[in-house]
């Protein structure tokens, strides 16, 4: 439905200035259905309402019906105030992370007697140290567990000193995974220490720790103190033991992330959580299809992923796109930081294929949460909305010529159902009664005996298509709406075109108007697919008629069968081949009898006479 205020929006657009700010799209409610940021407002908020736009931004613009403006003194306040509203409004139409799992922390507050590690949702200013972010609750609460195990540290509902000699210990003392702290005779001394050295692994000190540890090992045996030296040998192992558990503790000190960011079904968001070149986590999340261009989607969800809430954040990451506001989001990351932040597009070399993985992982995640039906609706969707169709397109047929000089036009029919190719209903049609080769009259005429067989209730035709595509231009577009004109008709026809490699660039309609498919790669695969899939169908059924022709003329041949015609047609691919070769070239792809009757029956006497004295001896037995 077209938007009825659309001039009024238009020219409030044009008076604006051609400063930086945030602009904030309103719906007939008066409610935030879109924030933005711009360099220059007038430019960026007047396009939205000339010409076309993608499928979600013109449902966007439909439901604008006012805009506010808020110009900034600069881009990275036009940033930093873009983000505050986001927040704010969550607009519809605004890509957003879920925020309700949070990014959980551990706490540990030296201060106390017993410090212990627990588990809290942000990170406070209290003195208390704080470790995180990491990914999720039960992720978090399996790292308390595992570093809790491997100092014998308590993990359980107990307090200290409050519960010391008040019970027997518990089961994890009997199992040999705590040191039993709630005994009278526990030593609050060892207690520090092992939290001390837990406080390192959890900061990611995990070498520093062992090295130490190792030293005071090597210490104890020299003094004789052959217990202690056990213990100790026994904390090493148990920490280093850690080493699988480490990635996953790895995360909140990691030193590069890599983001990736693909679009299907669905889009996904991927980290990749990197500690000194090694992968150390990955966290994903889906999501709909933003209204955004890819750049500027990754600019907003960098912005919602490392905000002031995260506590942590990387040296390095590294982007698959640069967006337009790259340096005001590293300016705006490492104020959060309370450091440098570098962010960085990566061309070449070992960052490159660590971005290049985590596009990977973004859309392999896309392929594993989503079925290939709902993969395949979701492209069908877009192509509804691109092509603007007022019926969803189920079914899709399209059609490809193939000449081969006046009597060897062809014409090839490929349908395709829920976007997959249905072969039953494939047709192939044998372009008649024309002077010379010809494409646009041959698509008229394949396209017009193609629904004039459905009108006359010919039951393999009168399945009718939801859109018809037609390989070629404007030109062969119009030829097959003609046909469908003469014959009272209406279907949608665009015309597939390549590029100057041959390959599908974009869709046309008679008119000549281009509509870009590039930009999704969904579609540009599918349409691509059917144009290929078509031409394929064509290019077999004229390979089809040539074999007949060619074992026609042949089978007039004495001692020529279906073999020796096989093998002639393999050779020489085409009737005038055989015509025009030699008696020694021939003999060469069948036996010297053989090839002298073929070439006999094409040459003359004198031809034959000729080719025989010239014609190599044939060995003796």
């Amino acid at each position: 439905m077209a938007n009825p205020a659309l001039d009024i929006l238009r020219e409030k657009a044009n008076r604006l200035p051609l400063l930086p700010g945030v602009y904030i799209m309103l719906d007939e409610q008066g409610q935030v259905i879109y924030v933005g940021k711009a360099k220059k407002l007038k430019n960026r908020v007047s396009s939205y309402f000339h010409g076309e736009h993608l499928p979600k931004v013109a449902a966007m613009v439909d439901k604008v019906r006012d805009f506010n403006v808020i110009v900034a003194a600069s881009e990275f306040e036009a940033l930093v105030l873009e983000n505050s509203l986001i927040k704010q409004h969550k607009p519809h139409y605004n890509i957003l992370l879920k925020d309700d799992k949070g990014y959980p922390f551990i706490r540990l507050d030296m201060r106390a007697e017993y410090p212990a590690m627990t588990l809290v949702s942000r990170a406070g200013q209290d003195g208390a140290k704080y470790f995180g972010p990491f990914g999720g609750r039960s992720q978090t609460r399996e790292i308390i567990s595992t570093v809790s195990k491997a100092f014998l540290l308590p993990d359980c509902s107990r307090r200290f000193p409050r519960d010391i000699g008040k019970e027997r210990p518990c089961l994890n003392y009997h199992m040999g995974a705590c040191a039993g702290w709630c005994l009278k005779d526990s030593d609050a001394a060892d207690y520090r220490r092992r939290m001390e050295q837990a406080a390192l692994i959890l900061d990611g000190r995990s070498k520093e720790l062992i090295e130490s540890l190792r030293q005071s090992m090597e210490q104890a045996a020299s003094e004789l103190r052959f217990e202690r030296a056990a213990e100790l040998r026994d904390r090493v192992r148990a920490i280093e033991g850690l080493e699988n558990k480490q990635r996953v503790i790895a995360t909140a000190f990691a030193d590069t992330d890599a983001v990736g960011f693909a679009r299907g079904a669905k889009s996904c968001f991927v980290v990749l959580h990197f500690v000194e070149g090694n992968l150390a986590g990955k966290e994903a999340e889906m999501m709909d299809e933003p209204l955004e261009d890819d750049a500027e989607a990754l600019s907003g969800l960098v912005r919602q992923y490392y905000g002031p809430q995260r506590g942590a954040f990387p040296k390095n990451i590294l982007l698959p796109v640069e967006p337009e506001d790259a340096q005001e989001l590293e300016t705006l990351l490492s104020e959060y930081a309370g450091r440098r932040v570098y962010i960085e597009t990566p061309k070449r070399g070992e960052r490159l294929r660590l971005v290049e993985s985590a596009q990977l992982n973004a859309r392999e995640e896309i392929l594993r949460r989503t079925t290939a039906a709902q993969r395949r609706s979701k492209t069908l969707e877009w192509l509804q909305k691109a092509l603007e169709l007022e019926v969803f397109p189920q079914r899709i047929e399209a059609f490809d010529v193939s000449n081969l000089g006046a009597s060897g036009i062809v014409a090839a029919l490929t349908v395709h159902v829920d976007g997959r190719p249905l072969k039953r209903d494939y047709r192939k049609f044998r372009i008649r009664e024309l002077d010379g080769p010809d494409d646009y009259a041959s698509m008229y005429q394949a396209v017009y005996r193609r629904f004039a067989r459905a009108k006359d209730g010919d039951e393999k035709f009168t399945a009718l298509p939801d859109l018809l595509l037609i390989d070629g231009g404007d030109t062969h577009a119009a030829a097959a709406e003609r046909a469908l004109e003469e014959l009272g008709l209406t279907v949608p026809v665009f015309g597939m075109v390549k590029d100057d490699r041959h390959r599908t660039r974009a869709l046309i309609d008679s008119e000549g108007r281009e509509i870009g498919i590039q930009g999704n790669q969904a579609v540009f695969a599918l349409v691509g697919r059917i144009q290929e899939e078509t031409h394929r169908f064509a290019i077999e059924y004229q390979r089809s008629l040539r074999s007949e022709g060619f074992a026609s003329k042949l089978d007039e041949i004495p001692g020529v069968g279906e073999k020796r015609r096989s093998e002639l047609f393999k050779a020489f691919k085409s009737l005038k081949a055989v015509r025009e070769a030699s008696l020694e070239e021939l003999s060469q792809v069948v036996p010297k009898n053989t090839a002298r009757a073929v070439y006999g029956h094409f040459h003359t006497e004198e031809e034959k006479t000729c080719a025989s004295s010239q014609a190599p001896p044939e060995a003796e037995n």
